[in-house]
């Protein structure tokens, strides 16, 4: 196990190095830097003031030699300075990550809270109207973009308030704070619930088929203890893969949430980073999610050995 661990940690970093050198590649071949844009954006390009620029900010470097430093300082906990704002990334970027940690916890809550008891529902009472029914609402689920539903959320609320919700990164109590990210967690997580519906359903179907289970009926078990203690023990383990990778997904995927309902938070942030070329923003960020998908996906596996003793990890 230990073995495993540490080759699985060597994995990561081997992992993120090469994250970090693709997107500091990709970067840099993306025609136009921020100095190309404020000058465009100036109207008028003085080539002497333009190289000074490039100068300040590294910029005319060679690829390697910026590389080199980047990674050094980000070593060091130096992640450098914003080249629109001037300020030090760090504290750019750490406000923001507690508010899309929130959004995306409470979003693969509710995935997880809604979608696995509905899949256990729908496989138990398979072929009956319920079942149909979950089965329509998972499949819109997975058809509307979340973008399009909190859209039409953003409407309603106009229609039956007379006001958008407003978005107070600061809020005075825990219930004003979850009234606050609600709306958008459920927004965005109800495609991940869908998701999660699915996947529970067809996971315990097939578990329901399994002889143990017909066995476990002929004892006399009762019918709530079949399906959530001998069938959901075991047909959990497809179910934690898939919320792990909308884990995942979602602090990187919560760009257009975060536009629709104008949250200051760390998608939204990188995306303006981009539309600026401010490369100091976006290679932190990027980094930042890259770690967070590696390690949710170690996460994940080692979760896999302790709900089911039947998976070992050998050395």
């Amino acid at each position: 196990m230990f073995a495993y661990i540490v080759r699985r940690l060597a994995l990561m970093l081997v992992t993120l190095f090469g994250i970090s050198v693709i997107i500091f590649v990709l970067l840099r071949i993306v025609p136009g830097n921020i100095v190309d844009i404020l000058f465009d954006a100036a109207g008028f390009v003085d080539q002497a003031d333009k190289a000074n620029l490039e100068r300040e900010l590294g910029l005319d470097q060679p690829i390697f030699v910026q590389y080199v430093k980047w990674i050094g300082g980000l070593l060091q906990g130096d992640l450098g300075y914003s080249y629109v704002s001037e300020k030090p990334a760090l504290q750019e970027i750490l406000p923001r990550i507690p508010i899309t940690a929130k959004l995306a916890a409470l979003a693969l809550l509710f995935s997880a809270a809604i979608g696995i008891p509905l899949g256990v529902i729908s496989a138990v009472k398979q072929g009956t109207r319920l079942d149909y029914a979950l089965r329509v609402v998972s499949l819109s689920g997975l058809s509307l973009p979340s973008f399009w539903l909190g859209l039409l959320i953003l409407m309603a609320s106009v229609a039956m308030f007379g006001t958008m919700p407003i978005f107070n990164p600061n809020p005075a109590t825990w219930t004003e704070a979850f009234a606050i990210y609600a709306v958008p967690a459920m927004a965005v997580g109800f495609r991940s619930a869908a998701l999660t519906m699915r996947i529970t359903r067809s996971s315990m179907l097939e578990i329901l088929r399994q002889d143990y289970i017909r066995t476990a009926r002929a004892k006399g078990a009762s019918e709530a203890s079949v399906n959530y203690h001998h069938a959901l023990k075991n047909a959990v383990l497809p179910v934690i893969t898939v919320i792990g990778i909308e884990a995942a997904f979602l602090i990187g995927g919560l760009i257009v949430t975060e536009t629709v309902f104008n949250i200051p938070g760390v998608a939204r942030f990188l995306v303006e980073a981009i539309r600026w070329r401010d490369y100091p923003i976006v290679q932190n960020l990027v980094m930042l999610i890259a770690l967070v998908v590696v390690v949710t996906n170690f996460t994940v596996d080692m979760l896999y050995a302790a709900i089911d003793p039947r998976i070992r990890y050998t050395d």
